[in-house]
């Protein structure tokens, strides 16, 4: 059995917006009633049978997504690219260091993994002789097409089209996360066939520039099949109860601490 746990699914300035007419959140079309429409920035873990952990993203909300969740240890983490909401919680690690006692398995493009190098380098150096004061990672590049072992759990590495750049997106066993992607290569879609569950960005109701839109998404899972197709990255456009009344069978909205259980492939 695979577990996912949706540690976020907001989109880059999490649900509420800053702002507002008080100052205390712009909801834009969200109920701020409902708990299931107040959204941190999108990261999962991902778990195995044989209690192996690997991160994927780790962006502003990284410290309360892990306290929130009960997470102390983690076995590696993995990057779907480096906009500041997947990366922007990096130093949040070194915690995650002391816990283990070592570096801990940085996975990523080699765009992405010189781009963390490059706002954290710190983080790239090797581990302090005592104690660790900064993250550190020890960077493994991977590239599209590979089939790779992160942390003891194996993933499939597919392409992703995020049109202002290349995006990383993972199937692992029947489960698929597919998140800031506007467009898939051909392989890369055909690689995502026979999912149980896949959870995929999806940002707003019109469309966008650079996300999949509502629309967009109910193609694809149409075309895919999956069991279950669940939303993240989503904006203040997207209110839990809408999406819940209008999404065909089999799509629903994702929330924070959200806990998906797939079977093994």
């Amino acid at each position: 059995m695979i577990r996912v746990t949706l540690l976020g699914c907001g989109g880059s300035g999490g649900v509420p917006l800053l702002g507002g007419p008080d100052g205390r959140g712009n909801w834009g079309a969200c109920d701020p009633d409902e708990p299931r429409n107040r959204r941190s920035r999108s990261a999962i873990l991902v778990e195995n049978g044989f209690g192996n952990r690997l991160l994927v993203d780790a962006g502003p909300d990284l410290r309360q997504q892990m306290l929130a969740n009960g997470i102390g240890r983690l076995d590696a983490v993995v990057f779907t690219h480096a906009h500041a909401d997947h990366v922007m919680g990096l130093d949040e690690l070194r915690i995650v260091n002391r816990i283990k006692g070592g570096a801990l398995d940085a996975f990523g493009s080699y765009r992405t993994l010189s781009e963390l190098k490059s706002r954290f380098d710190y983080a790239f150096h090797p581990p302090p002789a005592q104690g660790f004061f900064r993250p550190s990672l020890a960077p493994r590049p991977v590239a599209p097409g590979e089939t790779v072992r992160m942390g003891g759990i194996e993933a499939k590495v597919l392409r992703q089209d995020h049109k202002v750049m290349e995006t990383l997106g993972f199937r692992i066993g029947n489960f698929a996360y597919c998140t800031d992607v506007a467009a898939f290569p051909e392989d890369s879609f055909s690689a995502l066939a026979g999912l149980d569950t896949w959870v995929v960005g999806c940002f707003q109701r019109s469309p966008h520039p650079v996300h999949a839109h509502v629309a967009l998404v109910c193609d694809w899972a149409a075309w895919l099949r999956p069991r279950r197709t669940v939303l993240t990255h989503m904006g203040t456009d997207l209110d839990w109860a809408w999406l819940r009344a209008n999404l065909p069978p089999g799509i629903e909205p994702g929330h924070d601490g959200m806990i998906l259980e797939i079977p093994e492939a």
